[in-house]
């Protein structure tokens, strides 16, 4: 990171790690819910808010802070209970969803970082 990290800036990651959150709770019920459209639905939302942090901050950072929260949220929810009560259920979708959304995580914080506006049209060693 090369800017400083100021309050405003730390407040705006804890706000993409609990949107990463929402949108894993979310998933989790959307994609068992309706299955082949839910199953999509929740994984465009996984890439959307990983790729819309990383445009909105315009640091990698900014695009694994809501992969962070979905993960976390997302592991947490497959433990069953002590009364044999759980989320996910066992079948493709499920491991669709872990598996692809973690995926579509790491993809998203790892491109690389969007390019600067106003930046000079050719090339520096021009």
């Amino acid at each position: 990171m090369t800017t400083p990290l100021s309050a405003a800036r730390l407040a705006g990651y804890l706000g993409l790690v609990v949107l990463g959150a929402l949108v894993g709770v979310a998933g989790s019920l959307v994609q068992g819910g309706w299955f082949p459209g839910g199953l999509a639905l929740a994984l465009l939302a996984v890439a959307g808010v990983c790729c819309g942090g990383l445009f909105a901050t315009g640091t990698r950072f900014g695009g694994a802070a809501p992969a962070a929260g979905w993960t976390v949220t997302v592991l947490l929810l497959t433990e069953s209970r002590p009364e044999g009560d759980f989320l996910f259920g066992n079948g493709l979708g499920s491991y669709a969803f872990l598996l692809g959304g973690i995926a579509l995580a790491v993809m998203c914080a790892t491109v690389p970082r969007p390019p600067q506006p106003g930046g000079p049209p050719a090339r520096l060693g021009k």
